[in-house]
């Protein structure tokens, strides 16, 4: 019918996380692949790395985020990112810091990084290292930071919040802005790896709706760049407090005070799995992100072109129409979608409805804008 919007949403690759490596040094909590020293059988060697690159780049120019475990636990790590550059990708890496000396930092620099994320899962040492698994991890985190800006490595800070730092997260907000971050990015826990044995430490659906506002109003006047992540009805708030906002004062939101750039929650959604973005394991399976372990297809057995394209589960979570629940007649769901991995690991079905939104769709406000109780919102 003409004027009708489709259901299928485009699926134009913007971004990669490709788990390089398994092994890690630290043993996080919330680590959604268990990730322990190693080493793990099957991992994709030097050629097969460099393939894959080819193949990826032969579709698009995505961001690819080198992650693990820990992937300067690889040797070849600067000739993967390298190799990467060459071939037009945006090359950054996520590590957690305990490896980063000056001389590290510059050949991740020469290699072709653009960016470094480090995780600050607490505001100082025993906050953190009780998080992350390992005595130290802090102040060798704080070290690599340090080498990274000594280099002129630029870094971001990620964040994944749990009932344990909720109470904490304008600390390290405010130590993202003393160590000269980039920007920072929060993740809301999905328990999911060893992230399930922390299932009881996620937040209530209520105290998610309170930290997303905050975030939001602190985006509203912050000189680094913030970006919530496995957080989609963040996108469902941006927008209608925007629409608030700009409703309140007759003129838009989009663009931070504080760096008069447009924000990037104007050009982006929710969840991206699978429409602009997703994940591959160390040894090559494509999934539409690290927490939602549902085979797309192995780089071994078909290119990553075919894969992206005709993947079955791609393709359904690219169709808004098999949404269920609320998220299916929800009017946010083109700006959101809903948490595929958290809505799969609670009802066994990654199309169900966003399990931890509180918003009642065609509503125009959430609960807790008006007062709700713990009680009421779940």
């Amino acid at each position: 019918m003409k004027g009708k919007k489709s259901h299928i949403l485009p699926h134009t690759l913007r971004m990669v996380a490709w788990e390089v490596t398994r092994s890690c040094n630290l043993a996080c909590g919330h680590c959604r692949a268990s990730a322990l020293r190693g080493p793990y059988e099957g991992e994709l060697g030097t050629e097969g790395c460099l393939r894959l690159l080819d193949q990826i780049a032969a579709i698009g120019k995505p961001v690819i985020i080198l992650t693990g475990g820990e992937p300067l636990l690889r040797a070849d790590i600067y000739d993967i990112a390298a190799y990467g550059d060459r071939q037009g990708l945006r090359m950054v890496l996520a590590t957690n810091g305990t490896f980063v000396t000056e001389a590290v930092a510059k050949k991740l620099i020469e290699s072709g990084i653009r960016r470094v994320s480090i995780s600050i899962d607490g505001p100082d040492a025993g906050s953190h290292d009780l998080f992350r698994g390992v005595p130290g991890a802090f102040e060798q985190a704080l070290a690599g930071i340090a080498a990274m800006k000594k280099a002129g490595l630029e870094f971001q800070i990620n964040t994944t919040i749990t009932q344990a730092n909720l109470a904490q997260i304008r600390e390290i907000h405010d130590l993202a802005h003393r160590l000269g971050a980039a920007a920072h990015h929060i993740f809301l826990l999905v328990p999911t790896g060893r992230g399930k044995e922390l299932a009881s430490q996620e937040i209530t659906p209520l105290a998610y709706e309170e930290t997303l506002n905050w975030f939001y109003e602190e985006g509203l006047d912050c000189a680094i760049q913030l970006k919530a992540t496995c957080a989609p009805h963040y996108y469902r708030i941006f927008h209608q407090r925007q629409k608030e906002q700009s409703g309140a004062t007759g003129k838009s939101a989009s663009v931070g005070a504080a760096t008069g750039k447009p924000s990037l929650h104007t050009m982006t959604r929710g969840c991206l799995g699978g429409s602009a973005f997703c994940f591959i394991s160390h040894t090559g399976q494509v999934q539409p992100c690290g927490y939602l372990e549902l085979d797309c297809g192995q780089v071994a057995e078909k290119s990553f072109t075919e894969i992206w394209n005709d993947s079955k589960i791609f393709q359904n979570i690219r169709d808004l129409g098999l949404y269920g629940g609320k998220c299916g007649r929800c009017e946010f769901i083109r700006v959101c979608g809903g948490c595929r991995a958290r809505a799969f690991e609670t009802t066994g079905n990654y199309l169900a409805e966003e399990p931890y939104c509180i918003y009642r769709p065609g509503e125009g406000e959430t609960r807790v804008r008006s007062g709700a109780t713990d009680e009421q919102a779940t």
